[in-house]
């Protein structure tokens, strides 16, 4: 269980051995080129157990991910990163000759939609020789080890996500205002309830959300700070050493995430899809 970052767990089709202490676990035994219902079932309750799970030597194509994820729901579209012929995949490329990427930030994917995602998956095409980890934080450890006082200030509030500060610095003026049409700023609760876990998690994060609606700017601001900080605390976290060929798969409903960026001048090539989601409640 996790919480017990020695032992391995009892998974009947695959092989589990967790890389944190609270999330993360490293998945072998699996061809995820070809998976069946009884397979997708056990990685999906791994999945609600560790949060984020990783798929060593994977032989994917990007026609095989995209179905794979289809199992889960439907695949997000992405019209603030058009990239190629498939609206689904974004390819993050960064080092070398490649363009700035959406990297060193803490967040949640899409956290701006009415409908967040609910997990993604990405394939790590190309690594650097050193560097290039990516790092997720347990936002349900982070809830539970709030403050009384801090709990009780938001338990029942809510906050506006804006996909504009997240993007702002990417996009040119015209593209940026086009979209601010297609996702006007929404309200979700500071602290949402996991669907299928039920357990509670604090559910806002620096790139998107903007203030929490019912106090005042400096009062606003000065409680986002403290827990926008919680995903920074190491004990809430896992960091996992990428290698080509690579797949992980993470619950975005519980988690954040954080693409480090200190292998400059190498390139760091990957591939994901994200998986609509449901209505924070």
């Amino acid at each position: 269980m996790p919480g017990d970052g020695s032992d391995r767990c009892p998974y009947d089709a695959f092989e589990l051995t967790p890389v944190g202490v609270t999330l993360g676990a490293e998945v072998r035994g699996v061809d995820l080129a070809a998976t069946d219902a009884g397979l997708r079932a056990e990685i999906h309750r791994a999945l609600l157990e560790w949060k984020v799970l990783f798929f060593p030597d994977q032989d994917l194509e990007p026609a095989d991910q995209r179905d794979l994820a289809r199992h889960w729901g439907e695949l997000e579209t992405n019209p603030l990163l058009e990239q190629g012929d498939d609206p689904a995949t974004v390819r993050f490329t960064k080092g070398g000759d490649g363009p700035q990427t959406y990297e060193n930030v803490w967040h949640v994917d899409t956290s701006f939609r009415p409908n967040p995602a609910m997990g993604a998956m990405l394939r790590m095409i190309d690594t650097p020789p050193f560097g290039g980890d990516t790092m997720w934080a347990d936002m349900a450890a982070a809830y539970d080890n709030l403050a009384p006082d801090v709990l009780a200030r938001i338990d029942d509030a809510t906050a506006v996500h804006d996909m504009v500060p997240g993007f702002a610095r990417f996009l040119d003026a015209e593209k940026l205002a086009r979209l601010e049409d297609v996702f006007p700023p929404v309200s979700h609760p500071v602290v949402r309830t996991h669907p299928e876990t039920g357990r509670r998690t604090l559910f806002v994060n620096s790139s998107f959300t903007t203030h929490i609606e019912g106090l005042d700017r400096d009062e606003s601001d000065a409680l986002l700070r403290h827990l926008f900080a919680q995903a920074h605390v190491p004990e809430y976290q896992v960091r996992y050493r990428w290698a080509a060929g690579t797949v992980a798969f993470w619950d975005n409903r519980a988690t954040q995430h954080y693409a480090v960026g200190d292998y400059h001048p190498h390139r760091r090539v990957a591939e994901r899809v994200a998986i609509a989601g449901d209505r924070p409640f």
